[in-house]
C-alpha cells in the first residue's frame, strides 16, 4: 500500500468515528429528551393521532398493541 493510501485510509476511518460520534451524541440528546414528561404526553399523542390516522392500532392478524 502506498503512502497516499494510507493517508487516505486513515482520514476515511477518522470521518466514520466522528460520524458515529455525531450520531451517538444525537442519540443520547434524542433520549434525554423523550424523558421528559411534556415530551413523553406530545409523543403519546402523536402516536394516537398517527394510529388514528391509519384507521387503528392492530397488528396485521388482529392482534392488538398495548
Amino acid at each position: 500500500m502506498s503512502e497516499h493510501q494510507t493517508v487516505h485510509q486513515r482520514e476515511v476511518t477518522m470521518a466514520g468515528m466522528i460520524r458515529k460520534l455525531l450520531a451517538s451524541g444525537v442519540a443520547a440528546k434524542v433520549v434525554q429528551e423523550a424523558r421528559k414528561p411534556q415530551n413523553q404526553a406530545k409523543i403519546k399523542k402523536a402516536i394516537a393521532d398517527f394510529r388514528a390516522k391509519r384507521g387503528g392500532g392492530s397488528r396485521p392478524g388482529g392482534t392488538p398493541r398495548y
